[in-house]
């Protein structure tokens, strides 16, 4: 692996981990009980990693460059791969770190509930405190998280699965587009044009079908009708079906490029 594959991994990595460790910041406004803040922190967290998937066309696009300009675009497909594999292990990582996660977004909404600063409350990660905070915030996953997965899910089987079709369509949707423009180079340009499509899609079902699920249920944890460790299992659930999404992503994404490419020649 080069340095500029690298680049494109840990950025890819990186992504996929702020979006999984978002839900764990819902935990933490039931348990803090400062709904709108965590919302609030969701929403930032939600934003940055589905607006910063278009941050990755750039260095793809510059991959795929570079690999025709030097002969080796066959290896592009493996290359791919990779970063979606990249995908997958972090969202697999943000899993185990939700019990941290939690513990960090509770302490940062009692922080910025405090100071009212934004810039403040990053700035404190920085500082020896704010590591210490962190130390303290290390804790693995409970095996009883896993036993508990057999009993009552908190959604249904239609949104866990319109969720993993998302994350196949948002961890697919530029790189797919990129690799359809080697695979169609006379419309290059209009194939890698066409992720906008496919992440607006996505984004839309996440919008319109995931996350009002959530806020209805975190309203009903709040009133005392639904249990905080359902709520709990469900983000687990939530999370498991993200992972799920980002391993098919490895089986959808040739047809993904090789379909990508077709509609390129009848826009």
């Amino acid at each position: 692996m080069d340095s500029q594959l690298f680049v494109i991994c840990l950025l890819t990595a990186a992504i996929n981990l702020i979006g999984t460790l978002a839900y764990a910041a819902r935990i933490a406004g039931v348990r803090t009980r400062r709904i709108a803040m965590s919302f609030a922190l969701f929403n930032i967290l939600v934003l940055v990693s589905r607006t910063s998937n278009s941050f990755l066309g750039p260095f793809l696009a510059k991959r795929i460059e570079v690999r025709i300009s030097e002969g080796g675009g066959e290896a592009l497909l493996f290359d791919f791969h990779l970063v979606l594999a990249s995908a997958s292990l972090a969202v697999l990582i943000g899993i185990l770190l939700v019990p941290t996660g939690q513990r960090l977004f509770a302490k940062a909404i009692g922080h910025f509930q405090e100071h009212r600063s934004t810039t403040r409350m990053l700035l404190r990660t920085a500082t020896p405190a704010g590591l210490h905070t962190l130390r303290e915030a290390l804790t693995p996953p409970s095996p009883k998280v896993l036993k508990e997965l057999v009993k009552e899910r908190g959604v249904g089987w239609g949104v866990l699965l319109a969720n993993c079709l998302a994350q196949v369509l948002i961890t697919v949707g530029v790189v797919a587009s990129l690799y359809a423009g080697y695979l169609n180079p006379e419309f290059r340009v209009t194939a890698s044009q066409l992720s906008a499509v496919v992440n607006g899609f996505a984004t839309i079902l996440l919008f319109a079908l995931i996350d009002p699920q959530l806020s209805v249920m975190t309203d009903d944890v709040v009133e005392g009708r639904v249990s905080e460790a359902l709520f709990r299992r469900t983000i687990v659930w939530i999370s498991l079906s993200r992972l799920a999404g980002t391993l098919l992503a490895q089986l959808l994404f040739l047809p993904s490029a090789q379909a990508i490419a077709w509609v390129a020649n009848y826009v």
